[in-house]
């Protein structure tokens, strides 16, 4: 009788493992701040021209921001010290010189989520071309990575999308914090805003402008931007309210959002009429099906502090943007 059991225990056991396939790996969480990449290399190649070209592209400025901010934070450690406690390191950039040039990127190797960066050379100036060659790839994978780990995050406290007027008329919604209260939802005209400590703030928009195919995008992003600031975000001073800034011309990028072709733009805002302004962050998409733009957008007052970080939420926010008519 026992040693029927035990077969049938076994058979029991090689049914379970044959119906469950391969076991389903469990990854430790991946630790570091957002916007900072550790950076793997010999401390001499750091100092040297290496180092210099990986700071270029890793630590260049972020467009739009009114004071330069790197679009990356970098800590630098030697290879021996590349034991467990950096593995489980969210952005990791390993650099060395080896028999043979390579570059790739791989995702979710020692924590999740996670992005890895090996760039190998035979030469230093093989490393070199490596990184120049790949500059977009190495900035691209740590931001999106970034970003997904800032919506995840955002993910575990929401407001219902269904609570906002101006997303059921127009037709569309996006992944709000909670943290975010409202200043305005008008049906066409969504503002949501985050209170930072003294008196700061991150602000969140939505609303929609007919489609002209014969303006050119910038300028109706700009006239869009304008006219609804002197409709809705009226200034501390009687008759003031925010517009682009005039000074300068914003940056304007051919993107895709919401499975629609849309435009980014970054540059500064600031309130006519009074001494106020700050960064944007601008996506316009095109609903040729409806004949309308449709206009998210996140903007920051943080005078005199960093804004880099306070907008890369924003930008992970906007992204989140779904289209349901």
């Amino acid at each position: 009788m026992m040693k029927k059991l035990v077969v049938l225990f076994v058979v029991t056991l090689l049914a379970v493992g044959c119906q469950s396939g391969e076991p389903k790996r469990t990854y430790m969480s991946s630790n570091g701040r957002i916007n900072n990449v550790l950076v793997i290399m010999k401390n001499s190649e750091w100092q040297g021209a290496i180092g210099d070209a990986l700071r270029k592209i890793i630590a260049a400025p972020v467009l739009g921001l009114p004071q330069p901010e790197a679009q990356f934070d970098i800590t630098q450690a030697p290879p021996e010290s590349y034991g467990s406690m950096f593995r489980a390191t969210r952005s990791l950039l390993i650099v060395s010189i080896e028999n043979h040039n390579s570059f790739s990127t791989r995702s979710n190797v020692y924590a999740k989520p996670q992005k890895i960066v090996t760039i190998t050379g035979t030469s230093e100036e093989q490393i070199i071309l490596q990184i120049e060659k790949n500059k977009k790839e190495i900035l691209t994978s740590f931001r999106d990575n970034d970003l997904i780990t800032t919506q995840s995050n955002n993910s575990k406290n929401l407001l219902d999308p269904a609570t906002i007027n101006t997303f059921n008329k127009l037709g569309i919604s996006m992944s709000i914090p909670k943290k975010y209260k409202k200043v305005e939802d008008t049906d066409e005209f969504m503002w949501y805003r985050h209170h930072l400590t003294n008196g700061n703030s991150m602000e969140i928009l939505a609303y929609t402008m007919p489609y002209d195919s014969t303006m050119d995008m910038s300028d109706q992003i700009v006239n869009n931007r304008n006219t609804m600031g002197e409709k809705y975000i009226p200034g501390s001073k009687k008759g003031s309210y925010m517009i682009t800034e005039e000074a300068y011309t914003p940056h304007v990028f051919d993107v895709t959002l919401a499975g629609k072709k849309a435009y980014e733009t970054r540059g500064k805002w600031e309130v006519k009429g009074a001494y106020m302004a700050g960064p944007f962050l601008n996506y316009t998409v095109l609903d040729k099906a409806n004949n309308r733009l449709i206009i998210v957008e996140g903007f920051t007052y943080a005078p005199s502090i960093n804004k880099r970080d306070f907008m890369f939420e924003l930008e992970a926010i906007l992204k989140t943007l779904k289209i349901h008519s």
